[in-house]
């Protein structure tokens, strides 16, 4: 039997989730739909925590505004029903391994992700040996997301480093991981970028929120300033 499409997926997912989904929203999940299927259906496909912190971390950041708040994690939930993925691993295995180096420095992290691993927990040995000892491991811009969240879930000025200073930090343990440094620096350099621009997007976004709940308030009043000058000038019946 061969392995279902990209237009089986998108019909299972909205099966699933019949709701409506924002424009601007759906690119964000239909991207990420048909970024995982090609992944996961691939016989090359191995799954890891770090691909799958990659998954969570991006779904996470550009679903962060989405409202209804309740529908962020049916529609997560939808997509991975519709490529037989189980999101409770994923959560879980991100959280497991986030938390393990929650208090380690993010140097100290690339040590590890680049063999020198000294007192790593035995959760994150796990994940560098089984990498490192995959033949045919394929790099993926989730896994680059993913390792870009493991590496700057404590230091957030990651994202401000210039290319080639960030380039050379990675390079060790791109080549202890077998993964493509061009890639792997262009990808997370475009994530960080999209970051800072979403973060600054959410910025303009919310003064205009607070501009326009400003006007709807000053309306407000006026009217009811108009309503009570009226009220006050209606003639006197005996």
């Amino acid at each position: 039997m061969s392995n279902p499409t990209v237009s089986d997926a998108k019909r299972a997912f909205y099966a699933t989730h019949q709701r409506p989904i924002h424009s601007i929203y759906r690119r964000v999940v239909e991207e990420l739909l048909v970024e995982m299927h090609l992944l996961t259906t691939s016989p090359s496909f191995r799954y890891d925590p770090i691909f799958a912190c990659g998954v969570i971390a991006s779904y996470d950041r550009f679903m962060e505004s989405y409202q209804p708040e309740t529908e962020k994690t049916s529609i997560l939930g939808a997509v991975f029903q519709a490529l037989g993925q189980d999101l409770a691993t994923y959560r879980r295995d991100t959280e497991t391994m986030l938390s393990a180096v929650a208090d380690v420095e993010w140097e100290t992290r690339l040590q590890w992700l680049a063999g020198a691993q000294g007192d790593a927990p035995e959760f994150f040995r796990q994940i560098v040996e089984n990498i490192t000892e995959q033949s045919n491991f394929r790099y993926s811009r989730l896994f680059g997301i993913g390792l870009f969240t493991l590496l700057g879930h404590s230091n957030p000025a990651l994202s401000s480093q210039d290319n080639e200073a960030l380039a050379e930090k990675l390079n060790p343990v791109s080549q202890h991981l077998h993964l493509p440094a061009d890639k792997l620096n262009r990808d997370m350099t475009t994530y960080a970028n999209l970051i800072e621009r979403m973060a600054q997007a959410k910025v303009v976004m919310e003064e205009g929120i607070q501009a326009e709940r400003k006007k709807r308030a000053q309306r407000e009043e006026e009217r009811r300033a108009k309503a009570g000058k009226t009220k006050g000038n209606d003639p006197v019946v005996d």
